[in-house]
């Protein structure tokens, strides 16, 4: 894959970026991961046809040990990795486990393309633009499982900041269409243009990574996939659960004192039951690979 890779460099250089000193395309861990700031881990195997999710896992644990391994090696211990390849969380939790020195904290998993999709069917529904939406959540799982949750969501209408289910007055979109437009969009995606999200999902890896870096605006909160240690809604620690959090100084905080009703939980459970049954069956090709 060098060939591809010199053409994808070709390109950078081509696009003239302000920011952009120099690349390095390599097949080499040790210059890859060596003193990196930022790590994000794009590359994994894509489910095929007929292929069981187990199969899928199985090979993900093996990339993933060894991008870990690579990380423990060469990178700053302060290194902040961003898993994209999916499973996301489930990979995310395996590169963990294989770099011990470097905290999990700084781990996370991107389910900021989700919850942009969420902040846009919700503008497009009010005739609004994208900006005017905020606090969305996506809960759990990168997978069909995740909650989107717009129950603490507010939009502005008029210049006054609404509650979405207030704004929108028509709860049974919000908890059915809603929901499933967004755990189905990436398969929507694939179905209309026979390949996978690209300009939306490297729009939500550079929204993550800002905001890892400069922090979240006050008074907005934004999701993505971190440990879930220590949390105050219920999900079991030592997953890689996706949750509301606000960054400062490069360090997110889980959002705390949402209120969480019935509907949310038992949307909320389930998909930390998927994450469970994913991280069991990771862990046995873990302990062998």
């Amino acid at each position: 894959m060098m060939g591809v890779l010199d053409g994808v460099l070709m390109e950078l250089q081509d696009c003239a970026l302000p920011l952009l000193k120099d690349v390095i395309a390599t097949d080499k861990e040790d210059i890859a991961f060596k003193d990196l700031d930022v790590a994000i881990l794009v590359g994994s195997m894509p489910r095929r046809d007929g292929m069981e999710r187990k199969d899928l896992l199985k090979a993900n644990v093996k990339i993933f040990k060894c991008q870990g391994a690579a990380l423990e090696k060469y990178a700053k211990k302060s290194v902040k990795v961003i898993v994209v390849g999916n499973p996301a969380n489930t990979n995310c939790l395996t590169a963990a486990k294989s770099a011990p020195s470097i905290p999990k904290e700084n781990f996370s998993c991107l389910t900021r393309l989700d919850h942009n999709r969420a902040k846009a069917q919700i503008a497009l529904k009010l005739g609004v633009t994208s900006d005017d939406v905020k606090n969305v959540i996506i809960w759990g799982n990168h997978s069909s499982t995740q909650y989107p949750d717009v129950s603490h969501a507010k939009v502005k209408l008029q210049g006054k900041e609404v509650g979405v289910y207030d704004a929108l007055k028509d709860d049974s979109w919000l908890k059915g269409e809603f929901i499933t437009t967004v755990q189905q969009r990436g398969a929507a995606v694939i179905k209309a243009r026979k390949l996978s999200s690209a300009m939306s999902a490297a729009k939500a890896i550079c929204d993550h990574v800002r905001d890892i870096w400069f922090g979240t605006p006050e008074g907005e909160f934004v999701s993505m996939g971190i440990i879930s240690d220590g949390n105050s809604y219920g999900v079991p620690d030592d997953l890689l659960y996706s949750f509301p959090v606000t960054i400062k100084n490069k360090t997110w905080k889980i959002v705390e004192g949402l209120t969480i009703n019935d509907f949310s939980r038992e949307k909320m459970d389930l998909t930390a039951k998927e994450l469970a049954e994913e991280k069991e069956t990771a862990f046995e090709f873990l302990s062998s690979a």
